[in-house]
């Protein structure tokens, strides 16, 4: 049985999606039998983010390619998922850096991607085809990415808990 209604998982839940409305949500459905039963309602859950909570989240989540400035639960799993970006390249590296630049110009926030399982340069195409977006695709997009990292952390947090 996995119990996030505890201090100890609600501050997991939020360390998976720093917002407030979802980790309540999830929550308050707790007890979940299991990590998937877990991991499926914080699908849903998070199926109906709006423009303000992923604003929220993202308060949460460092650069691409930075590291994050907290040292809690959400900063380490940052700095995991963006350890697994493989071998470092200069150019690609500072190019990333300048595309974060021109993302936050033109859409006022941080760019967000689901780092596990990507290369930099994989980032790197994800971020220059994003750009290309209107301001509604890329809230879309990144709220997808939001969700899908919301599903990797909440197995990560809590795959151990049954």
């Amino acid at each position: 049985m996995i119990d996030p209604r505890t201090q100890e998982g609600r501050e997991r839940l939020t360390a998976a999606l720093g917002v407030e409305r979802w980790v309540d949500e999830v929550a308050t459905g707790g007890p979940y039998p299991d990590v998937d039963a877990l991991v499926a309602a914080g699908e849903r859950a998070a199926s109906s983010l709006s423009d303000a909570e992923l604003d929220e989240a993202l308060a949460h989540h460092p650069r691409i390619g930075e590291r994050g400035t907290g040292g809690g639960t959400a900063s380490r799993l940052s700095a995991g998922e963006q350890a697994g970006l493989g071998r470092n390249d200069e150019g690609v590296e500072a190019a990333i850096a300048r595309g974060n630049e021109v993302y936050e110009d033109r859409f006022g926030r941080v760019f967000l991607i689901r780092a596990a399982g990507r290369s930099h340069q994989e980032v790197l195409d994800e971020l220059q085809r994003r750009l290309k977006n209107d301001e509604e695709t890329e809230a879309a997009e990144a709220k997808d990415e939001l969700r899908a990292i919301a599903e990797l952390r909440l197995a990560n947090l809590f795959g151990g808990a049954a």
